[in-house]
């Protein structure tokens, strides 16, 4: 098996597709903010060829830097006339690094965490979420916490999410069956839902139920990888990827149903992208695309979809999440959602589809860039007199909630499908 993530010069045939247009920084979050050329992928694109002809070392503490200061939220691809893949330009780039320069001891563990000892992550997460109260304090509307004393670039009115004291997975059943399914789904719940947002799970599993349709929440997944793989770690990338298609396989469902855009669009592209070439598991990430549907597809395209009946009364806006629209093409399901909700006044942003800047790690190792691209967005949001801000990425929302607190009107941030479920249960008419 031998992919550009495995062999640096099969990069080529994508450079060459680049007309040096610049079409991309129209749309590239890093360049509205940064202004210059190192910010979009123009400008990686010429560091990529330059690479690749000797003219430049990527183990240069500089082309680290330039190579990282990317969200790959894939909005150059929305507006390249050759269709360039910048997405595997950028990644395989990340991986030559890797390769060269080694992972950095601290992501070394955290993704050697994640798979290869979780009972230890979950351990020091479960500890984490007892005594966070020792360091943190909930917000005044109770969306996430704040530092009670400043660290580092957590300042203290920077917004956190709070980590579950029980895992989602570890609070609900394996299987949770119902009277004459419409569909069986195998819900992969990612990172986030499991251990900040297990609300979210929860809605999720009672719109799922309101449909008639059978959950398998596999408890021997993994995170999706994506945070790995932008890292450049393809190796635990695949592992990860294989163990997480094994669990998928066994459940035999209809459909893999996502509560996040990122963990949908890993599934549905990047499994493929990893696993090209190999006998046993590109097969499986095939098969695993053609199930894989974020939950408001599932809903607006492959069941009868109950409407909810009672009211619920709130002005609302929709954040589309970059990979969910630009790598899963879903944009009109969740809104549909949305609007069948009895009460419900819709406000479309300006920018809906504009990154946040969260990125996953992005919003760590580059917080001034971050910050500047949410101000843009929070901006936005405000223009719209919403009271509620929904979104279909766990990620997002977090980013979100944190830009609330910075420059916000007091929007009450959800998923997408909390609203729905609140429509289900007949709760909370109107917004905080």
């Amino acid at each position: 098996m031998t992919t550009l993530y495995d062999e640096y010069k099969l990069i080529e045939d994508e450079l060459m597709k680049c007309m040096k247009c610049g079409n991309c920084q129209a749309v590239c979050p890093v360049f509205s903010v940064q202004k210059t050329e190192a910010g979009v992928a123009r400008g990686k694109i010429a560091l990529a060829e330059a690479i690749l002809k000797g003219k430049i070392d990527i183990q240069d503490p500089d082309i680290y830097d330039r190579v990282f200061d990317c969200l790959v939220c894939k909005s150059c691809m929305q507006n390249c006339p050759p269709q360039v893949n910048y997405d595997r330009i950028v990644l395989a780039m990340r991986t030559a690094i890797a390769k060269k320069k080694g992972l950095h001891p601290f992501k070394k563990t955290v993704f050697s965490l994640l798979f290869n000892h979780k009972p230890l992550l979950e351990t020091g997460l479960k500890a984490g979420a007892m005594l966070q109260g020792l360091l943190t304090k909930p917000t005044e509307n109770n969306q996430g916490r704040t530092l009670r004393f400043p660290f580092g670039i957590f300042d203290r009115k920077r917004v956190l999410p709070t980590l579950a004291k029980v895992p989602f997975r570890d609070s609900v059943s394996e299987v949770i069956d119902c009277e004459k399914p419409q569909a069986t789904v195998a819900f992969f719940t990612g990172c986030s839902i499991n251990y900040l947002y297990p609300q979210i799970g929860n809605d999720i599993i009672e719109v799922l139920r309101q449909n008639q349709i059978k959950i398998i929440i596999p408890k021997d997944q993994y995170c999706c990888g994506i945070a790995v793989f932008a890292h450049g770690d393809v190796t635990t990338a695949r592992q990860m990827a294989k163990a997480n298609l094994d669990a998928i396989e066994r459940c035999q469902a209809d459909y893999v149903v996502f509560g996040c855009g990122s963990c949908a669009g890993t599934f549905y592209h990047e499994y493929l992208e990893l696993m090209r070439g190999d006998d046993v598991y590109e097969p499986l990430a095939k098969k695993c695309k053609e199930k894989a549907v974020e939950v408001s597809q599932l809903l607006m395209n492959k069941v009868n979809f109950t409407k909810p009946v009672k009211e619920v009364r709130r002005t609302v806006t929709y954040h589309d999440s970059c990979h969910l629209k630009k790598t899963m093409k879903v944009f009109n399901e969740p809104r549909r959602l949305i609007q069948s909700i009895p009460g419900i006044t819709f406000k479309e942003m300006s920018k809906p589809d504009a990154c946040c800047g969260s990125g996953g790690t992005y919003n760590l190792t580059h917080y001034e860039t971050s910050t500047a691209i949410l101000k843009n967005k929070i901006e936005d949001i405000n223009k719209t007199l919403a009271d509620t801000v929904v979104t279909a990425c766990p990620g997002c929302l977090m980013q979100i909630i944190d830009g609330i607190e910075q420059s916000g009107s007091g929007q009450e941030a959800m998923h997408y499908i909390t609203l729905l479920a609140k429509a289900y249960r007949g709760e909370a008419n109107n917004g905080h």
